[in-house]
């Protein structure tokens, strides 16, 4: 497999998993810290992909 593509997979599999993982805390405690945690790794999904973006923006072909 070429880097570029093992950089996109990577990239796709953490923000999936951020989500999943802030889904998961947000539903399933029942303070209002854990929705706040919920929201709080939620946040965490366009950064990844902010910076998955920002990186293979500055690479070249590959």
């Amino acid at each position: 497999m070429k880097p570029k593509v093992i950089l996109q997979v990577s990239v796709l599999v953490a923000a999936a998993a951020s989500l999943a993982l802030s889904i998961s805390l947000y539903f399933a405690g029942n303070d209002q810290s854990d929705k706040l945690n919920g929201i709080y790794v939620g946040v965490w999904v366009p950064s990844i992909l902010a910076l998955g973006a920002f990186i293979l923006a500055g690479k070249k072909e590959l």
